[in-house]
């Protein structure tokens, strides 16, 4: 079997941690972490690509069935939207960093040299190789509930529509505008690796001015981004307001 390049066992039962499945085979987890630049340095490795075209249509097909039943209403066409925004590779690759799965990768020393690590493209085929070879370990029971975890959140924000529920971006712009100055987000967690919770607190003029939580880092910080967006809508100007573009319902918190 393949060892993680740091950490040997602790490294693998770390990642189990964070994905929440304890792998019967070992072996199927190691490939999965496998990039093609590792194996061109050690012949006779296989590389993860098979393991992602697996998972690519597992997430397909976790995320298809979890729209179809969540959304009744929508016809074809915009459930094929809303999967898109879902499943593509910049979400992807914010789900692996989301469970740092870069540090646990086995690549070549060149492409670890030039960052590969934290290539978004590297990053979004390994995630789907590590669904692949969870399923083939777990079946439907372990890849769904991690899916789940992982996709939920995004699939509400999703349906939500472009632009009507990306208050980080929102109160990023109004910020940069009125006060000159980007808002900050301090971030903590709790609980097992599987299970994180994790806080945001959005810092504006050095003060906290909203708290959210979520499941994953992105969720907390978009929770505590309405929280402040609200707050800076509530206390701006009218002078401030027309320069931003902000209307009067707005400034009220109903946007």
């Amino acid at each position: 079997m393949l060892e993680p390049s740091a950490g040997g066992l602790d490294d693998v039962e770390r990642l189990e941690g964070r994905l929440g499945h304890r792998f019967n085979d070992r072996s199927m987890l190691m490939q999965a972490l496998t990039h093609r630049s590792y194996c061109a340095e050690n012949l006779g490795v296989e590389s993860n690509e098979r393991l992602e075209f697996l998972g690519d249509a597992v997430l397909g097909l976790v995320i298809t069935a979890r729209i179809y039943q969540e959304f009744p209403e929508l016809p074809e066409g915009d459930l094929a939207k809303l999967r898109a925004g879902v499943v593509n590779a910049v979400v992807l690759a914010e789900a692996a960093a989301d469970i740092g799965l870069g540090e646990f990768l086995l690549l070549g020393k060149g492409e670890d040299a030039s960052g590969g690590r934290e290539k978004p493209s590297i990053l979004a085929d390994s995630f789907e190789a590590v669904l692949g070879a969870t399923y083939l370990d777990g079946g439907w029971e372990a890849a769904q509930p991690l899916v789940s975890r992982m996709f939920d959140g995004l699939i509400a924000e999703a349906a939500l529509g472009p632009g009507g529920h990306d208050y980080k971006t929102r109160l990023q712009e109004l910020a940069s505008k009125v006060l000159d100055k980007l808002p900050r987000y301090d971030i903590t967690d709790e609980g097992p690796d599987h299970a994180k919770r994790f806080t945001a607190r959005v810092v504006l003029q050095g003060e906290v001015r909203g708290t959210g939580e979520g499941s994953s880092k992105k969720q907390a910080e978009q929770a505590a981004a309405l929280l402040g967006w609200e707050w800076l809508t509530a206390h701006i100007d009218e002078s401030q307001a027309e320069s931003a573009n902000v209307s009067s319902s707005e400034r009220r918190g109903h946007a």
